[in-house]
């Protein structure tokens, strides 16, 4: 598959029953996937974080940050 090539949907559903593609059998890893968030191994149980790709990792401490200041806020709205 050429690099500048968008997987199709077969493909991604190669990727995602590889379990070389699963650390521990939680994390998902894989380079060639570009997505940010995949399915998780139980697909009706939400997304995960493809923790081969950078952009990936950024927008999960992006999110765990607004949830924080979120939650710092309230208590402090609230007291």
């Amino acid at each position: 598959m050429n690099p500048d090539e968008k997987p199709n949907k077969q493909t991604y559903e190669q990727w995602h029953k590889d379990p070389k593609n699963w650390k521990f059998g939680l994390f998902y890893y894989n380079k060639r996937d570009k997505r940010i968030f995949p399915p998780k191994r139980t697909k009706f149980l939400g997304w995960t974080v493809n923790f081969a790709n950078p952009t990936s990792i950024i927008a999960l401490i992006a999110i765990a940050a607004g949830i924080i200041i979120i939650a710092l806020l309230l208590e402090n709205y609230l007291n």
